[in-house]
């Protein structure tokens, strides 16, 4: 059963002015942040004072939501990408804020104008100065979840911040379109998901990056394990390998 059917089910047990919101609106709004569970629980925001009977397949959330920040999508009420995103960037864990507004962002259902507007209306609801930060942070250039995770790797290590989705050339010819770069340096970081194993994705990927090296471009290639299980050890050799790039162009 899809988690639309879920949602809509839930609907039907909302009290007067809840409404879809969470990771299931933002599901709803073409951002699937959706934790692998089978079903994942429907996110639901209900007004303070209103009541709703708690289930295992919903996690509900009180919270004040005013009719503005609700809207309907194919019949289902849910809160809008401005209140999605403010609500997501509130949470505790900086990464998975960071995560949620980067796709939201990128598939422009939001504007950080937007977002800074709903947070001049909402400055005393709880968890505004850690969204401040996230959306601040956030970069609509960024197109996965690991690729989040990457720049946060970075940018707490207190390495510089390197460009996302930058487009390599030799000359006019086009090479690649990367992850991260830093152009002055002339160092790449590609995160390799599991479909790069597949057997199309790894010959492409042998020939771009030999592409790569021949235009005098390193190459540093991270996994799920680099940037979830070592970041400190991942970030140490990013670091190694840019003070040793600088160290050869000066």
């Amino acid at each position: 059963m899809s988690h639309r059917v879920w949602c809509e089910a839930a609907t039907l047990l909302l009290p007067p002015g809840g409404a879809v919101g969470g990771l299931s609106a933002a599901w709803l709004w073409g951002v699937d942040l959706l934790p692998l569970t089978a079903p994942p629980p429907v996110s639901v925001v209900i007004p303070h004072g209103r009541r709703l009977r708690g289930t295992p397949y919903l996690a509900i959330v009180h919270a004040v939501l005013p009719a503005d920040d609700v809207t309907t999508l194919a019949g289902v009420p849910v809160t809008t990408p401005a209140r999605t995103a403010f609500d997501l960037g509130r949470q505790r864990n900086k990464a998975d804020a960071v995560i949620a507004l980067d796709a939201m962002l990128h598939r422009r259902l939001i504007t950080k104008r937007r977002v800074e507007e709903l947070i001049g209306v909402r400055r005393g609801l709880r968890g505004v100065p850690a969204l401040r930060c996230a959306l601040a942070f956030a970069d609509h250039r960024t197109e996965s979840p690991m690729e989040s995770r990457v720049r946060l790797l970075l940018h707490d290590a207190g390495l510089p911040a390197p460009v996302p989705q930058h487009r390599i050339f030799a000359g006019r010819r086009f090479l690649a379109r990367v992850d991260f770069a830093y152009p002055g340096e002339r160092l790449v970081i590609e995160y390799e998901g599991d479909h790069h194993r597949e057997r199309h994705v790894f010959r492409f990927d042998v020939a771009r990056l030999n592409d790569l090296h021949a235009a005098g471009w390193r190459v540093i290639r991270l996994t799920a394990d680099d940037v979830l299980r070592s970041p400190a050890e991942t970030a140490r050799r990013i670091e190694a390998t840019l003070r040793s790039t600088i160290r050869l162009t000066a």
